[in-house]
């Protein structure tokens, strides 16, 4: 029976059939090809260079269309490989990104494609664009770093600061802007479980290092859409009559001891956008004791806030000097604890707002604050006022 089913029409099958070994060695060889091209490809696709050994992509930048583009935002290079073997990339490693200002003072953002020049497959990290709500309570690994004092802030491989992945994001809009400071977290139970459940989310809370539960009720906060800061305690000019507490930064202290209490009350907590003082207006009038300090926390990639309270302070000179994000509170909302006294004081605040476009209040977590703030709150939206985290309102020398 003629088992030769590939021959052509025409050909002599008969000495076909008398070389039956060299048609079955040919078919051998072809076999063996397709094993061993097979096998590269699997290898190839396996190993560790086939799939990190890749070139970052191309930072070149299209030409602006117009002189009305404010920024430029560059794509962030790929980082570390992650355990799987591929190459961790920022979600806009693959696109041009260019920010607009229109007519009315909108910031309009446009995407376009690049090309990538990776030759292999890379992991998007989506997490470094803000955060999901749902996972606000839980830090970003690539801004810690373990030490002996606890995890402390840092600033991402990519340039991403603690200050911007945690920062409560906002419309943009160049209308009048206004953020409110709850303090003092963390010390009282009470307190702080009444200011987690009555304010609304647009107002920031700043926990004492010194409180207790900290990791839970940051926790709840950031659940609940908080912006967050760690306040830390300074020297006052009455102290030690009038003491903060341990860990207290004293101008009489070493500079490698005042770092050492800052690093200590950092590591209490994490996913807060910056530092405020607790007291401390003898520290804040004294450059040669908060240089350094300050230095640490620009560093870090976190913003500083003073409180106001003191008017000897020299923090934005020296925040200018080391190039660290700060601002000011303009107003203390609860020198006097009546409802309808701190009213007037948020009052106030509006018109401080109004006249210079932002403005920053700052309030102890008393019942009376809470009370008043929410009330508040609830009308301010309707007067044409966006409550922002503060992390809005610093004065940054990385933003455009």
């Amino acid at each position: 029976m003629n088992t030769d089913l590939h021959a052509p029409l025409g050909q002599n099958r008969k000495a076909s059939r008398e070389r039956p070994g060299i048609l079955r060695t040919g078919r051998v060889v072809a076999g063996l090809c397709l094993v061993l091209i097979g096998a590269s490809s699997l290898y190839t696709a396996f190993r560790g260079d086939g799939l990190d050994r890749q070139n970052p992509p191309t930072q070149d930048q299209p030409v602006p269309p117009s002189d009305t583009i404010q920024n430029q935002v560059p794509p962030q290079d790929q980082s570390a490989p992650a355990p799987s073997g591929m190459l961790i990339s920022d979600p806009r490693s693959g696109a041009n990104v260019e920010q607009m200002v229109t007519g009315d003072g909108s910031v309009v953002t446009k995407y376009s494609p690049r090309q990538r020049d990776g030759n292999g497959p890379v992991l998007v990290d989506a997490s470094q664009v803000g955060q999901d709500p749902r996972m606000a309570a839980i830090p970003n690994e690539a801004l810690l770093e373990e030490t002996p004092l606890g995890r402390l802030p840092i600033v991402g491989t990519d340039g991403r600061r603690p200050m911007d992945q945690y920062a409560r994001p906002w419309s943009g809009a160049h209308g009048t802007r206004i953020a409110i400071v709850v303090s003092g977290l963390g010390l009282s139970q009470t307190g702080t479980q009444r200011a987690i459940q009555q304010l609304p989310e647009e107002v920031t809370f700043a926990f004492a290092a010194s409180g207790n539960s900290l990791q839970r009720w940051m926790q709840e906060a950031r659940r609940g859409g908080h912006e967050i800061l760690l306040q830390v305690p300074f020297e006052p000019f009455d102290y030690p009559a009038n003491d903060p507490g341990p860990d207290t930064l004293l101008i009489s202290k070493p500079v490698a001891k005042n770092i050492e209490s800052l690093h200590r009350a950092m590591g209490e907590i994490t996913n807060y956008t910056g530092i405020m003082n607790y007291q401390g207006g003898r520290f804040l009038s004294d450059p040669n004791a908060m240089e350094p300090v300050m230095r640490d926390i620009g560093k870090r990639g976190l913003l500083f806030l003073d409180d106001g309270t003191s008017a000897q302070s020299k923090t934005a000179i020296i925040a200018k000097g080391t190039e660290l994000p700060y601002a000011f509170a303009d107003v203390q909302l609860d020198k006097q604890l009546d409802v309808n006294a701190i009213i007037q004081k948020l009052d106030e605040l509006e018109r401080v707002a109004r006249r210079n476009g932002q403005a920053i209040g700052v309030a102890a977590a008393f019942d009376e604050s809470i009370d008043a703030i929410a009330q508040w709150t609830e009308e301010a939206a309707m007067r044409g006022i966006e409550i922002v985290g503060v992390a809005a309102l610093t004065n940054d020398p990385k933003r455009p």
